[in-house]
């Protein structure tokens, strides 16, 4: 069975992750949650819980793991990183070795395996240089992106930043495992 986690951010498009985690788990995959503060803003841990039927992390200093550091246990069983839906925020602290919570921290242990980062942003977000700068930066260190589509945005501009459909990004899994 091969490991995946999944980082859930700050967007309103962090609904769909309760789909995705759905659908990966149908697929026979081990998902590991982990929810910023902002994405529990959107969506609850219990439900992406359920989904998953694992436990899901939401703080790096959290006192239930005597016997192991979970940032770094996290990314060694893992087979595949995504971060979907990925906020500008997160692509900014990533790119920039900021690790101040359990996602980033938990990317920053990655190593060797494939990590995919599914953007969703409000277009002036997404078409910002320095947001452009991090992305590049991420794809010269090995992270992939599943390019958001054109649609009408949650305040109801028409542009490209909302989060790749989930069939895309399961595609997109499927793929890099293969490669892998």
């Amino acid at each position: 069975m091969k490991n995946i986690i999944l980082g859930v951010t700050g967007s309103i498009a962090a609904y769909k992750a309760a789909y995705l985690t759905n659908a990966l788990t149908k697929r026979g995959y081990n998902v590991d949650v982990i929810i910023t503060k902002g994405g529990m803003e959107f969506i609850t841990p219990l439900t992406l819980q359920t989904l998953s039927k694992n436990r899901v992390y939401t703080d790096t200093f959290e006192l239930d793991y005597p016997r192991e550091v979970k940032h770094i246990s996290l990314s060694k069983k893992a087979d595949l990183f995504l971060i979907a839906p990925a906020t500008a925020n997160i692509i900014g602290k990533i790119a920039n070795g900021i690790g101040d919570d359990m996602l980033t921290s938990v990317a920053l242990a990655m190593t060797g395996i494939p990590m995919l980062i599914a953007p969703a942003m409000n277009t002036r977000m997404w078409e910002n240089p320095i947001v452009q700068e991090n992305i590049k930066k991420l794809k010269k260190y090995g992270y992939q992106f599943i390019e958001p589509r054109e649609a009408i945005l949650a305040d109801g501009d028409l542009g490209k930043g909302a989060l790749a459909e989930v069939e895309e990004i399961l595609k997109s899994i499927e793929s890099a495992l293969q490669v892998k």
